[in-house]
């Protein structure tokens, strides 16, 4: 068995403007936190015998995560299309939208759709590259929704949609 994994489809490049400030304050914290780090990586390579000094390592390990990070955020952000503005139709679910649905069971879920740099689902942010936001994009409140799932379909209702900014 092979480990060649095709390529991942590009992610769409729009965000929101606080999606785009948090990863500004992200990049910024990690460049402090690489500083600490590597004051303490180069007190730990000065104990001696790097081989065996497990603080060696994992300070090696750490600057490496956050120099992976740093990299991806410099390429990724220049790209980035930072989405601002209501759309001219309210009444149909955009980037951006909160949307409230309620499922087969008569439970109501919120969701907003925002952009897969800023995916946090304990916040209630689904990417809109995930089946269910691609499935709600340019419907309208009391449309059916019907979404493929590994379980199975998955039947929504769309109750609300809401573009303010500060719901949460």
């Amino acid at each position: 068995m092979s480990r060649y994994r095709p390529p991942q489809p590009p992610k769409s490049p729009y965000i929101t403007g606080e999606g785009y400030r948090a990863l500004e304050s992200e990049s910024k914290a990690l460049w402090v936190k690489r500083a600490e780090v590597t004051r303490a990586l180069s007190a730990a390579a000065a104990e001696g015998d790097r081989s065996e000094n497990a603080e060696y390592i994992y300070r090696k390990k750490e600057l490496r995560d956050i120099d992976g990070r740093i990299r991806y955020l410099q390429k990724r952000m220049p790209d980035l299309q930072i989405v601002d503005s209501v759309p001219s139709d309210t009444g149909r679910i955009f980037f951006g939208a909160w949307v409230t649905l309620e499922n087969e069971r008569g439970e109501t879920l919120t969701y907003r759709i925002v952009g897969p740099d800023e995916l946090d689902l304990a916040r209630g942010f689904i990417s809109m590259d995930a089946p269910l936001a691609r499935c709600l994009l340019k419907r309208s409140i009391d449309d059916e929704v019907v979404v493929q799932s590994p379980g199975g379909e998955r039947h929504y209702w769309v109750v609300e949609i809401d573009y303010s900014k500060n719901r949460e």
